[in-house]
């Protein structure tokens, strides 16, 4: 099945009573430049600027993890916003980097802010998964069975770079954001939601374990990021515009009334195309790839917290959220921030 059909398929009406109510964000303080890749690989900061418009990525410390990160974000999140986490009642972490197999990053994060009694889940959507992340805890909320839910973006993907690859180690950086999503009495800040796979892709994109073929096709990359740069482009170019129309389509609503377009920060070139494919101003796209790099599941997350440091994401604002990425898989949201 196509990405296409499955998105014909999957529109869902959502009448949901959840809402984001605070944000966190946290990026580790090594910094990799295009001048240091230029010392790694055979590359430079002009081709890896005019083909990515990446210019820094960070990197986690030796003795750094991604449950770490979470919880700096949870520290960030908590100095900035007036809510607690004692009474959380789940923990949703999209990550494809987990300190280790389990306990997921969910359990390590609950154990360290001594939150009594919750759920914790750990979700591998790469990077799709924070937009996954935030459709689960709307359901959850609007289902009536969870009042509070931390939902987390969070990897390091420095960990699983292959840095003699110079076409992939040029993109990846490791960061982590956090949202709360609670209960809302009103009508609720989410409004549409669409997603799809199609996994016969999944050989464009992966990371290699025990298993050697997929598809018909040899696993390679000795447990690193392997990826086809050009069918994941042509991927994201044809199905992140139909998401959209799609969307569009639920609300009745037009690209003039989103106020914020945010997607994975994968590419520049990439979020230039989409722009240009569904007349939404490349003006109203956030991202965080300039200075962090293609964090998989927390560039949305990093994305957001960058508008809202700089003042220009506010209250009330409409939002469309789109991640894509490895399975192939795709999510897209529209809701209206705070």
């Amino acid at each position: 099945m196509t990405a296409s059909n499955v998105l014909n398929d999957s529109h869902i009406e959502l009448t949901s009573h959840a809402r984001i109510t605070a944000i966190g964000a946290y990026v580790p303080e090594r910094q990799i430049t295009n001048a240091d890749m230029e010392r790694m690989v055979d590359t430079s900061d002009e081709w890896i600027v005019q083909r990515t418009g990446i210019r820094e990525r960070r990197a986690v410390s030796e003795g750094e993890f991604t449950s770490d990160m979470c919880i700096r974000a949870v520290e960030d999140m908590l100095a900035n916003y007036p809510v607690d986490v004692a009474d959380v009642d789940m923990i949703l972490v999209a990550t494809n980097t987990p300190d280790v197999p389990f306990p997921s990053v969910a359990a390590i994060i609950q154990a360290r802010f001594g939150i009594e009694s919750t759920g914790s889940l750990d979700i591998n959507a790469t990077c799709a998964g924070f937009a996954y992340g935030l459709h689960l805890a709307n359901g959850l909320i609007s289902a009536g069975l969870h009042r509070k839910i931390l939902v987390f973006g969070a990897d390091a993907l420095t960990r699983v770079t292959d840095y003699t690859d110079r076409t992939t180690c040029i993109l990846f950086g490791d960061g982590a954001g956090v949202v709360m999503v609670e209960q809302d009495m009103g009508n609720g800040a989410f409004q549409a939601v669409t997603m799809g796979t199609d996994g016969t892709g999944g050989k464009h994109v992966y990371r290699s374990g025990t298993r050697t073929e997929l598809h018909g096709t040899e696993l390679v990359g000795d447990g690193k990021i392997v990826q086809n740069g050009r069918e994941v482009y042509r991927f994201a170019v044809s199905t992140v515009p139909k998401g959209i129309a799609a969307l569009l389509e639920q609300t009745g609503g037009t690209t003039d009334q989103i106020d914020w377009f945010v997607p994975h920060s994968a590419n520049l070139r990439i979020i230039e195309s989409i722009c240009e494919k569904t007349g939404i101003p490349i003006e109203k796209a956030l991202y965080s790839l300039e200075y962090y790099g293609n964090t998989s599941a927390a560039s949305i997350p990093l994305a957001i917290h960058l508008g809202v440091q700089q003042g220009i994401v506010k209250p009330g604002d409409n939002m469309l959220l789109f991640g894509f990425g490895g399975g192939l898989t795709y999510t897209g949201l529209m809701l209206r921030w705070m």
